[in-house]
């Protein structure tokens, strides 16, 4: 299993991704089937009632759901093909807030022939804080409260 666990981890999938880049995405960590990314609210990330908009959430979890698809390091017969999302669904459960810095952590769950599932789980905290759970995908305690949970079922199919 190849491993970016460090701050300034890439993945091949954001060479030419705008979207993410515009956002301001970190990659934290990176492996099969795993992808821990974050990234600040900023101001033009909020809706009209001054908390994250709920596509930034949906974007943000997006992005490591395909990080954690699609192979870090493209093997031989894995050129021809891209993993994307079938189906998704989201759970919003708390807001959060400008000046925070959210976090996602994808894993994979299933995996048959051309189909998984994946559970991504979003956080949010102040910067500079994070949680003291010893339960966390991080190892450190969660990154911040749980503000959403993003569950993607993927496809594998022939790139174009």
């Amino acid at each position: 299993m190849t491993e970016a666990a460090l701050s300034g981890a890439t993945h091949p999938i954001l060479e030419n991704d705008y979207a993410s880049e515009w956002m301001g995405i970190e990659v934290l960590a990176v492996s099969e089937g795993h992808a821990t990314i974050r990234m600040p609210l900023r101001q033009e990330m909020l809706n009209g009632f001054g908390m994250a908009h709920g596509g930034m959430i949906f974007a943000f979890a997006d992005t490591a759901f395909a990080m954690a698809c699609n192979p870090l390091n493209p093997g031989p017969g894995d050129e021809g093909s891209i993993t994307v999302a079938s189906g998704v669904d989201i759970n919003f459960l708390k807001p959060a807030y400008q000046g925070q810095v959210i976090t996602a952590v994808a894993d994979r769950r299933s995996s048959a022939g051309r189909s998984g599932l994946y559970d991504i789980q979003i956080f949010a905290a102040d910067p500079g804080q994070s949680g003291s759970s010893s339960d966390s995908p991080l190892g450190a305690g969660q990154p911040g409260e749980l503000i959403a949970e993003f569950r993607g079922r993927s496809r594998t199919i022939p790139k174009k």
